[in-house]
C-alpha cells in the first residue's frame, strides 16, 4: 500500500485519481479549498485517510496546508493536481498577497507545497498540451505589462509547472518526478466540449 496525497481533489481529475488509487488499495489523503468542500469530499470519498484544507490563492493558507500535510503523511507520492483554468480568470485578479491569481494557484502553491512538505519517493505536477503555446518571461510572469488573455496566461502557468518539475528533479535526483499531460478531459474545467472521458484521463 502507498501513501498519496492528491491536491484539487474535490472534484474533476483529482477526485476520479482518488477514486482509482482507493480502489487500487492505497492511503490517500485528499485535499478541498474549504471546509464546506471538504465535508463534501468526506461524503463523497468515504475512505480516504483523511482531506486536508487550505485555499491555494492564499500563501498563509498554503503554508498551513503543508503544515497539515506534513501531519497527515508522510507520503510515498503527492500529486498536485489542483489548478485554475481560463475560465476563471477571465480578469486579471490580484490576491491579497499581490500575485495574481491563476498564477499563484498553478505555479506558486505547487512550489511552496513541494518546498515545506518532507520530500515524497514521487512527486507529479499536472501540466497540459497547451503549454505548448506558453511562454515563461522573467520579467513579467504574472502578465502585468502583457496585455491580459487568460488562456495565454493559462499556457504560461503550465510551461512554468513544467519548469518546476525539471527544477524540482535537479535539486532532488533521489526523488522521482513527473509532469503529466491528462489530455482534455471533459470536467468543469475542461468543458462539455472536451475530448476526453474523465477516467483515462486520471
Amino acid at each position: 500500500m502507498t501513501s498519496v496525497l492528491v491536491t484539487g481533489s474535490s472534484d474533476g481529475i483529482g477526485r476520479e485519481t482518488v477514486v482509482q488509487l482507493l480502489a487500487g488499495g492505497h492511503r490517500v489523503v485528499a485535499h478541498a479549498r474549504h471546509e464546506r468542500r471538504a465535508e463534501e469530499t468526506r461524503a463523497a470519498l468515504p475512505g480516504v485517510a483523511a482531506v486536508v484544507v487550505g485555499d491555494l490563492s492564499s500563501l498563509a493558507e498554503t503554508r498551513a496546508l503543508a503544515a497539515a500535510a506534513n501531519a497527515a503523511g508522510p507520503f510515498e507520492a503527492v500529486i498536485h493536481n489542483a489548478g485554475i483554468g481560463r475560465h476563471d480568470a477571465e480578469r486579471r485578479e490580484v490576491t491579497v498577497d499581490g500575485v495574481e491569481r491563476l498564477f499563484q494557484v498553478n505555479v506558486v502553491a505547487p512550489y511552496v507545497l513541494t518546498a515545506l512538505m518532507a520530500p515524497p519517493a514521487r512527486l507529479v505536477y499536472l501540466s497540459s498540451g497547451l503549454q505548448e503555446t506558453g511562454e515563461v518571461v522573467l520579467d513579467d510572469l504574472e502578465r502585468e505589462r502583457r496585455t491580459w488573455d487568460p488562456g495565454a496566461a493559462y499556457c504560461d502557468s503550465k510551461l512554468a509547472d513544467i519548469a518546476l518539475a525539471f527544477a524540482v528533479a535537479r535539486r532532488w535526483p533521489e526523488v522521482i518526478v513527473n509532469a503529466v499531460d491528462p489530455g482534455w478531459i471533459r470536467t468543469r474545467m475542461g468543458g462539455p466540449g472536451a475530448t476526453d472521458p474523465l477516467p483515462p484521463g486520471a
